[in-house]
């Protein structure tokens, strides 16, 4: 009968190299872990206190605390950038963020903190090129510019805003901006706000392919004649 041999125990140098194989297999994993849920954290208390830092007395982020707010993202004003967050954060009115619309837009964005926004500037640019997002930023922009007890766009307001969307994207809109401005018009409604974005993508630069008798507003009907004696003349 073959005698049982006795089973080697460790030594603490196989203990050892036991330990960091275990640990060089492991550590990758829960250092992964970490960094995905660190990256994907978001602190709704510290959004708000971020807030805090541009309102007033009020609690309302307005005209002074919005201009120190671009100032610390790195982003103008008037750049179109912010009329894409305004949309984001769903605000109402021009200039002003509500903590309510603050932080349900910020919580979309993941966004609690300066650094955490202007990474995510290139995204929020890049909405201007998706054709559907920017239809809706376009139809956002008419209710945040207008003012609330008008129906219409006051026309200064509309060419401003125009220009903000379209001015480098559409090449008719140098001489649109000048029949707007000779024009009997004083304001642009709804309507024809949206219909100036559907003419800009389907009109070609001659008008060649404007039909006069669509459903087209009469300030289009009346731009298409004026251009075209324009350019006969």
């Amino acid at each position: 009968m073959p005698v049982k041999k006795k089973r080697k125990l460790p030594s603490s140098d196989d203990n050892e190299l036991r330990k960091r194989k275990i640990t060089s297999f492991t550590r990758p994993q829960i250092h992964g872990a970490r960094l995905i849920s660190a990256e994907r954290s978001f602190s709704t208390k510290k959004c708000l206190a971020w807030f805090q830092e541009y309102t007033g007395p009020d609690k309302v982020l307005g005209p002074e605390g919005m201009e120190k707010f671009c100032e610390d993202i790195g982003v103008e004003p008037e750049n179109i950038i912010m009329l894409v967050l305004a949309w984001k954060l769903e605000a109402s009115n021009m200039g002003f963020f509500t903590k309510e619309e603050w932080l349900k837009g910020m919580t979309s964005l993941q966004c609690d903190c300066t650094e955490r926004l202007q990474s995510k500037l290139d995204y929020l640019r890049g909405q201007l090129s998706d054709s559907a997002a920017f239809k809706n930023i376009y139809r956002y922009a008419f209710d945040f510019a207008r003012d609330k007890y008008q129906r219409s766009l006051d026309m200064d307001t509309a060419t401003t805003m125009l220009a903000l969307l379209l001015g480098r994207t559409w090449p008719l809109f140098p001489v649109f901006q000048q029949f707007l401005e000779q024009s009997k018009y004083k304001g642009m409604n709804k309507d024809q706000w949206y219909n100036v974005l559907e003419f800009s993508r389907t009109i070609d630069v001659d008008l060649s392919n404007y039909d006069e008798d669509g459903a087209w507003p009469v300030l289009l009907d009346e731009f298409v004649e004026w251009q075209k004696l324009q350019a006969a003349s």
